[in-house]
């Protein structure tokens, strides 16, 4: 229990001295304990007004502001993916493209590069005939100046022969029996041989 202490000042009574009277007064009150005030009936109606006050707040920052924030986040984010794809869409096309056009510029390459090599073999197997014949031509007249060449000396040749053989026959003659034969002799024996003989 707990003491209080009151001090009043009573005004004097009409014709009385200007003092002042003081009295003191004490007085004892139990104190008295019901809990937490949350659980006591008669404040459950102000505990829910400002419930709803509180709900009504939270609910207008919810929808004013934090659900369109998040909203906008999430948009943006989309956006982004969205955004994303598309450019990496575009890219892939692009590589397609130039990969398609560097293959059909390989071909026209590859395409190119067979014809000048049949164009260099052809014209390289024509010079090749072109000098062939060149040196056979070349070949054939050295070949005829050859032949006339053996055919003048074989002249030459069948032209000594009668001599020639009229030398030999008497030197062998000569040799065989000691004695020279006459020029005549010689001519008239070999004049008596067939041209077979002779050749």
């Amino acid at each position: 229990m707990a003491a209080e202490t009151h001090t009043e000042t009573v005004a004097p009574p009409a014709g009385a001295k200007p003092e002042a009277v003081v009295t003191t007064a004490t007085s004892e009150q139990p104190h008295k304990s019901g809990g937490l005030p949350q659980f006591r009936f008669e404040y459950w109606g102000g505990q829910i007004i400002w419930l709803l006050i509180t709900f009504a707040i939270l609910y207008a920052l919810m929808a004013k502001v934090f659900v369109p924030r998040l909203r906008g986040i999430q948009d943006t984010r989309a956006q982004t993916i969205a955004d994303a794809v598309e450019q990496a869409r575009r890219v892939q096309a692009e590589a397609d493209a130039q990969a398609a056009a560097a293959k059909a510029e390989i071909e026209d390459a590859r395409a190119q590069a067979r014809r000048v090599a049949a164009d260099a073999k052809a014209k390289a197997q024509a010079e090749m005939a072109a000098s062939q014949a060149a040196e056979d031509e070349r070949l054939r007249v050295q070949l005829e100046k050859a032949e006339e060449r053996i055919k003048a000396t074989r002249d030459a040749a069948m032209a000594n022969v009668g001599q020639i053989a009229a030398e030999t026959a008497e030197a062998i003659v000569a040799k065989l029996t000691g004695a020279a034969p006459s020029r005549a002799e010689v001519d008239a024996a070999l004049s008596t041989r067939t041209p077979e003989g002779v050749a």
